[in-house]
């Protein structure tokens, strides 16, 4: 690979924000591909070397934000975002299967490609898409700080 891989990232956790406010899906429904709600895209894992988002966190169950469990997706699995939704290509007991993400991983990269194994995913680590194939939203995102 070769490719430089910073830390995973909660974007809430920087002091960056989405270049594009329009391309922020935080807070839109995760919908899967039998066109099922999973959840809603509670954070974004942001690659601190690239500043790409890698990884989408969804959070689903629980009752307003007590109980609920979170799915990591990375963003080679998103197919389509609408204002509203983000499709997904796999379906919400595959999502729920997913391998647990683990914050105080030393080498995150094992992480990222055992999450792409699971969704049968080539991991991106080069700069492109944010959502291969999703309309308006090629280009990737840079992160700049806030200003």
């Amino acid at each position: 690979m070769g490719e430089s891989f910073g830390n995973l990232t909660p974007l809430s956790e920087t002091n960056r924000l989405v270049a594009d406010p329009a391309q922020d899906i935080r807070g839109r429904s995760v919908v899967d591909s039998a066109g099922e709600k999973i959840g809603t895209v509670a954070d974004l894992l942001v690659d601190t070397d690239t500043n790409h988002v890698r990884i989408l966190r969804v959070e689903h169950g629980g009752i307003l934000g007590f109980g609920a469990s979170s799915s990591y997706i990375p963003v080679e699995a998103v197919m389509r975002v609408t204002d509203d939704e983000v499709h997904v290509s796999s379906s919400k007991d595959h999502v729920a299967g997913g391998p647990p993400y683990d914050p105080d991983l030393a080498d995150q990269r094992d992480y990222y490609e055992q999450l792409h194994g699971h969704y049968g995913q080539q991991p991106e680590y080069a700069p492109g898409s944010l959502f291969p194939g999703a309309s308006g939203l090629t280009g990737g995102i840079g992160l700049p700080p806030v200003r």
